[in-house]
């Protein structure tokens, strides 16, 4: 009993408000005497469990329907024909039902029954002329289109409030999703720089003094750059070009050991820096998957810019891709990147390994003196 409700709180006092209306067949009833009064106050009493139960007993919905139309029916024969006007109780309800059959159904069945109490009384003549009735009963047939229609626009809203709330949750997750890839992209390529550069200092310790303290103050400056990339990240700022990365990919192939040799400078001014920046950490990871997995000794890369597409092709001379362990999530991930632009990425192993990244081009042309 401690969690007993009348009506469910989601309801408010619209429920307490619409018992008003009982306020007519309740002073019908006490027009009458004897057991007919009775008869009448049970039925009133049935009809209220009905009314609170069609708003908490959803499981038996149409079951105490049919028991509320048919009191109505009663108290409108035997009592009062008034009492027909109870039937937008129960046109209230019908309008909650959800499934389309379930709602013609029920909408049909009460229709034919208030019309043929209708017919009855009015031929019975015990309330005189009953035309007046006639607008409520159209009233009373439509209004459970509206009330289902209203329905149906707050479950919709109720829907679009959750899949916010799941689109919000999506976001965050991609969000992780992309620092995780930014930190692995971003540090990787560094901690990979400096490993390589601190092994060289170990090698160089004992036979090269002078060039052993030039690469340690090399491997300072990687990880001072390794931290302000931490803070660019962090803070959202972080923008990578295209000439950036191929400065840093020679960088880092350098210092293990491998020839970088890339075309002629490119022409880069026509790339967003949207696209450039994406180009930018594919570039870095795909150096990065060269010094750990290829074995390769040279590396090549190639531009194309075609009449709608602009193609980087690095490729090297190493063992080739399917030799390569350990380099499938990297790749993964440039190919998540590049989607993200409309780009793609083709990944071919013949004698070492080419990756060629093509990104669309925004065309400007000027024609009679119009951008198009």
């Amino acid at each position: 009993m401690k969690n007993f409700q009348v009506f469910p709180k989601k309801y408010g006092i619209f429920p307490y408000v619409f018992l008003i209306y009982l306020a007519m067949p309740i002073y019908y009833v006490m027009s009458e005497n004897g057991l007919k009064a009775v008869m009448g106050y049970t039925l009133l009493l049935l009809f209220l469990v009905t009314y609170r139960q069609l708003y908490c007993d959803c499981n038996r919905f149409s079951s105490w329907l049919i028991v509320q139309i048919g009191i109505i029916v009663i108290l409108s024969v035997w009592y009062n024909p008034n009492n027909l006007f109870m039937g937008f109780f129960s046109a209230n309800f019908i309008g909650w039902l959800s499934n389309k059959r379930q709602f013609n159904r029920a909408l049909f069945l009460f229709a034919a029954v208030i019309s043929i109490v209708f017919i009855v009384t009015a031929f019975n003549g015990a309330n005189g002329n009953m035309l007046y009735f006639l607008p409520f009963f159209a009233v009373m047939i439509a209004s459970p289109f509206g009330i289902r229609s209203l329905n149906k626009h707050i479950e919709l809203e109720k829907q679009l409030d959750q899949a916010n709330e799941q689109i919000k949750y999506l976001i965050k997750r991609e969000e992780r999703v992309r620092i995780a890839r930014d930190l692995h992209d971003t540090l990787g390529h560094t901690l990979s720089l400096i490993t390589l550069q601190s092994q060289l200092v170990q090698r160089l310790a004992g036979k090269n003094s002078e060039r052993a303290i030039a690469e340690a103050k090399q491997i300072e400056m990687s990880s001072r750059s390794a931290l302000r990339q931490v803070r660019e990240l962090v803070s959202d700022m972080r923008t990578i070009t295209v000439a950036e990365e191929l400065a840093h990919m020679e960088q880092i192939l350098t210092a293990a050991g491998i020839m970088f040799h890339p075309e002629r400078e490119a022409d880069l001014s026509h790339l967003p820096l949207l696209q450039q920046n994406i180009l930018g950490m594919c570039l870095r990871e795909t150096g990065t998957n060269i010094v750990k997995h290829s074995h390769a000794k040279n590396c090549f890369v190639i531009f194309e810019k075609t009449r709608g597409q602009f193609t980087i092709a690095v490729k090297d001379d190493g063992v080739g891709f399917v030799s390569q362990a350990g380099s499938g999530n990297g790749l993964r991930g440039m190919k998540e990147r590049l989607a993200l632009i409309e780009g793609e990425i083709v990944i071919s192993s013949d004698k070492g390994t080419s990756i060629t990244m093509t990104v669309p081009l925004i065309r400007k042309e000027e024609k009679e003196g119009v951008a198009l």
